[in-house]
């Protein structure tokens, strides 16, 4: 891939920050740009010219090269079916812990380029994005490599879609087999309900990101999220001219109320596992999870 020239001393600091966070579990000394349901994203660098997702900690070496060869062929597959993803470096350091934890550095992309900013600033120009970035999903999406398309994954730079959002390599085999270590996902549930989540979960989450037509719903009911529920509406129609089976505004906020309620159980529950291991059995919880929009986490 090519190289984003941050630092080994840069890039440890910003680990060693992380560690200091993890202790207070005070995540407000950190400057974060953005919020994913696995990782959070951190600007880095001497000039903050840097975006760092940390995928959470890797029991070894190994594992985490495995992870960053899955992602380096999830980034060619996606260049292959012409989507322009933003440049991208993996780097690896080494946690207070002795585990690997794995960054994927990126060129932090102004606001103003930043595809939610671009339909804000610009309304008139938000169906001919949608359309583009429904086209996109239609001409890249198969069985075999997977798309998580929702608007705060694009930018437009130089008035060309750009994508980054590539920590989660949706790929697999030919024999419909994913590529992903799920166990990622899977290390900051509690350890007695992975088993359940892996089998019942886990599967029916990847499967909807191989799907054209489910991917664009998703993109719908994101926009939802992001207040933008008058384009719903076009991204439906631009679905419509190209999928099989129809899809309805309908359905979009139906799958909307579905993965906030999802994503609500499963945060309560990392949250009351870190209260677990932070206040009974008087470990550091390793991860940094989401802040909760209606406050501070407990």
């Amino acid at each position: 891939m090519t190289s984003a020239a941050i630092t080994d001393d840069e890039l440890v600091a910003l680990e060693d920050g992380v560690q200091l966070a993890l202790q207070r579990c005070d995540p407000s000394m950190l400057d974060l740009l953005g919020e994913g349901e696995i990782s959070l994203v951190l600007r880095a660098g001497s000039s903050g010219q840097w975006a760092c997702k940390r995928l959470p900690p890797f029991p070894s070496f190994e594992s985490a090269e495995r992870y960053g060869g899955t992602i380096d062929r999830y980034v060619a597959a996606l260049r292959q079916r012409s989507v322009d993803v933003v440049a991208t470096d993996l780097r690896q350091v080494v946690d207070a812990s002795g585990a690997t934890v794995l960054y994927c550095v990126q060129p932090v992309l102004p606001a103003s380029v930043q595809a939610v900013s671009v339909v804000g600033d610009d309304p008139s120009g938000a169906p001919t994005l949608l359309a583009d970035i429904v086209e996109t999903i239609f001409a890249a999406v198969d069985e075999q490599v997977g798309l998580d398309a929702q608007l705060s994954n694009w930018a437009v730079v130089d008035g060309r879609l750009r994508y980054f959002d590539v920590t989660t390599p949706l790929l697999r085999d030919q024999d419909g087999t994913s590529q992903i270590d799920t166990e990622v996902f899977l290390a900051s549930m509690p350890w007695v309900l992975r088993p359940p989540v892996r089998r019942f979960v886990v599967p029916g989450i990847i499967d909807r990101y191989h799907e054209p037509r489910s991917v664009a719903r998703d993109l719908a009911a994101n926009l939802i999220k992001e207040g933008l529920d008058d384009l719903v509406p076009v991204v439906v129609d631009e679905v419509n001219h190209r999928a099989v089976r129809p899809l309805t505004v309908e359905e979009v906020q139906r799958d909307r109320r579905s993965d906030a309620r999802t994503w609500e159980l499963l945060q309560a529950i990392r949250r009351v596992d870190r209260v677990w291991q932070r206040r009974v059995r008087r470990r550091t919880y390793p991860f940094l999870l989401p802040t909760r929009a209606a406050g501070a986490e407990p």
